[in-house]
């Protein structure tokens, strides 16, 4: 019988998943500025070019890209998805802070 693996239970040779789950490290998370995602965003939305070819033209990750996009939209107010806005999430994380400062509250209190 032929086994497509070879003794040391390592995938068939040229098989291009499982050699790739190896050799990929993961990647250190990056910053970009406002004014950059602008850009990358600008680029998807003209439409000549779609957000996959975009991402790697730029080295970066297309759900990074995808997740821009939305962003925009929803700050835009052309997208209604039940996501925040940037201006929500801001506020959202200053009162997080603002009750992670405070401590817990006591009941009855």
């Amino acid at each position: 019988m032929n086994n497509p693996q070879s003794p040391q239970g390592s995938p068939p040779e040229g098989c291009p998943i499982m050699g790739s789950m190896r050799s990929k490290k993961p990647r250190l998370r990056r910053s970009f500025t406002a004014e950059f995602k602008a850009e990358i965003v600008d680029l998807c939305q003209r439409g000549d070019r779609p957000a996959d070819y975009v991402a790697k033209g730029f080295d970066l990750t297309e759900t990074a890209v995808r997740e821009w996009v939305k962003q925009a939209g929803r700050d835009a107010g052309s997208r209604v998805d039940g996501g925040l806005t940037s201006m929500e999430r801001q506020e959202l994380s200053g009162l997080r802070r603002e009750n992670r400062r405070r401590g817990p509250t006591r009941p009855g209190g």
